[in-house]
């Protein structure tokens, strides 16, 4: 037995184009998210650059076994890796006291 769908009915009706896959949504704008993506590594390029051109006196740095003489931005750019390896360490430690 068939039965016929009155002209108003709201069900959805399947069109032309790409499927969805169920519980996926179409990629829109990928390529606007890649080429700010691009532009943002450009810039952040550019900046990184300019810091080192701009900060190549020498430094003297004083260790616990010693003293040297280092290019500024090698000692900026370690404290910076030093830096962030304590916090992630320390981020680590949290996450495991939480479980």
């Amino acid at each position: 037995m068939t039965t016929s769908s009155p002209a108003g009915d709201p069900t959805p009706r399947p069109t032309a184009g790409p499927t969805a896959t169920p519980g996926r949504t179409p990629q829109r704008g990928g390529s606007l998210g890649r080429t700010l993506s691009s532009v943002l590594l450009v810039v952040v390029t550019v900046i990184l650059v300019l810091f080192v051109l701009f900060n190549t006196q020498t430094v003297r740095v004083s260790l616990v076994f010693g003293v040297v003489d280092l290019p500024l931005v090698v000692a900026l750019l370690a404290a910076a890796v030093l830096g962030a390896l304590i916090v992630a360490l320390l981020s680590i430690r949290a996450r495991r006291r939480e479980r």
